[in-house]
């Protein structure tokens, strides 16, 4: 027999010789400074996966548990590996047979600071990681979500106090990002003093006041009492409810959401500009109509220019009602106010409204009171190209509070379906990540360039996330965490247009 005709049979038995070498790949990690910690595995009995809790038994340390952060193929010499062969043998026969086995990397979550090498790997039992969240790793502050998805049956809350640090809240549409934002805000409203702004410009929270008809009776009845501080504006309300009708006067929007709406440059338009401020500051009209009755000269030009723009026939105008969404900031009476942004007409109206209620917001930065600003669709309040000066006031706004509010007691939360089209400087300014599934890498790419305290192995697992499961990390989750969020109290107040057309 030749050389070459012996060749499959040389195949045959180097490919035996080295799945029986891999399928003897030891599951051992070392840790050299208690911290963190390394793991080999082999692919033929691979439990151990991204996120999931490992228990590392002996190693002279006892039992520690660790988070996996990242887990990879490699291929390296199989005398270089912990086999259970005689290393003469191996050595003599087999020193340069290429072996695939994992790799792995994590951080101890207990608060044990000794060494160890050597010790097997295995993953944590549900038990094990739930008796870990109870005595060590457990929020002190509790708003409880959902459970583990790493830990099926293991309960998670998120730690409410991380709650004064910005969150970025992202997942693809589909990925029940609306669904699980609304788990947070009944929890925040249901077991923390803090109050709620919700810019909503899907009408998505607009029933949170109602339980949902399935929900348990008992919740049900809780809801009802912390849901009675909720006021929604927007479209009319019902004579009976609290809510009111979503409404702006023009004399209360500052110089330059004057000039950004009427699109006057205080230069180039520097008569317009100045007739409509001197007017604003001795007339005083009441609203938009009161006003068009004092002009006269240039003042005519500003009529004209805003039925131009169809300025005057905004429907956020409040016109002959009292009150408006900005003087609703200065009242008592509400936890959680809900900007039905959905009920404008258009992209105009609504960037008018988000930009008014942000910057009233900032002029008010010196009462020190919490309040948590939640924006939906952070992508078209605060994009990251504003295409229009209403939009760009709006961003500004944000960006100002993203960079600064915190120490004033304003803390952002920003959810969106599209990381990269938020402004950098909001999202950079976040220290939590709620991150739902992704369907385009290059988001995850860019979510894990931006989130760099979040293990990037982590984030990657995004593109293969199910319906509400999500990453959770930074102050509001003891460790990075995987979490399938629960089921809601509120009724959900946007839907799905039905595909029975199919």
């Amino acid at each position: 027999m030749t050389a070459f005709e012996a060749l499959p049979s040389r195949l045959a038995d180097y490919r035996a010789l080295r799945e029986q070498l891999e399928r003897a790949v030891l599951p051992l990690a070392s840790s050299l400074d208690g911290r963190r910690f390394t793991v080999q595995a082999s692919l033929h009995d691979l439990r151990l996966r991204p996120g999931g809790y490992v228990a590392l038994d002996g190693g002279d340390g006892g039992t520690r548990l660790g988070l996996l952060e990242s887990l990879e193929l490699v291929r390296e010499e199989a005398a270089n590996l912990a086999l259970p062969v005689d290393r003469a043998v191996l050595e003599s026969i087999s020193t340069r047979l290429v072996v695939r086995s994992a790799r792995g990397a994590g951080r101890l979550v207990d608060d044990d600071p000794r060494t160890f090498h050597d010790a097997t790997a295995r993953p944590a039992t549900p038990v094990e990681v739930a008796a870990w969240l109870e005595q060590r790793g457990g929020a002190r502050a509790p708003l409880p979500v959902g459970e583990l998805s790493t830990a099926p049956g293991v309960p998670y809350a998120l730690d409410a106090r991380g709650f004064d640090r910005h969150t970025f809240f992202c997942g693809q549409s589909g990925s029940g990002k609306t669904y699980s934002l609304g788990v947070v805000l009944e929890q925040l409203l249901l077991r923390t003093e803090l109050r709620v702004i919700v810019l909503d410009p899907n009408s998505d929270f607009v029933r949170l006041r109602e339980a949902h008809p399935g929900a348990d009776a008992g919740a049900a009845a809780t809801w009802a009492q912390a849901a009675a501080s909720i006021v929604v504006h927007g479209a009319q309300p019902a004579a009976d409810s609290a809510d009111e009708r979503l409404r702006l006067r023009f004399p209360e929007l500052t110089s330059a959401a004057h000039a950004a709406l009427l699109r006057l440059d205080p230069i180039d338009d520097r008569e317009e500009y100045a007739e409509l401020a001197r007017l604003l500051a001795d007339e005083r009209p009441r609203d938009f109509a009161a006003l068009e009755r004092t002009l006269a000269g240039d003042g005519m030009r500003i009529a004209t220019r805003a039925r131009n723009l169809g300025v005057d026939r905004f429907a956020v105008w409040a016109r002959e009602q009292q009150g408006s969404l900005l003087d609703a900031l200065d009242r008592d009476d509400w936890r959680c106010l809900v900007v039905d942004l959905g009920a404008l007409p258009d992209q105009q109206e609504q960037a008018l409204v988000s930009g008014a209620l942000l910057t009233r917001l900032w002029e008010r930065r010196a009462a020190r009171r919490p309040l948590l600003v939640v924006i939906d669709e952070a992508h078209n309040v605060c994009p990251a190209a504003p295409g229009d000066a209403l939009t760009a006031l709006a961003t500004d706004a944000a960006v100002r509070i993203a960079a600064e509010g915190r120490k004033f007691g304003i803390y952002l939360l920003a959810a969106t379906q599209r990381p990269q089209k938020v402004h950098q400087n909001v999202v950079s300014q976040c220290d939590n990540l709620v991150l739902m599934r992704l369907n385009s890498a290059a988001d995850a790419a860019y979510a894990a360039s931006v989130f760099s305290f979040v293990p990037a192995a982590l984030i990657e697992q995004a593109t293969l996330f199910g319906l509400g499961e999500s990453l959770v990390a930074g102050r509001i989750s003891p460790q990075p965490a995987f979490v399938r969020f629960g089921a809601r109290v509120a009724q959900e107040g946007g839907a799905d247009v039905p595909a029975d057309w199919a």
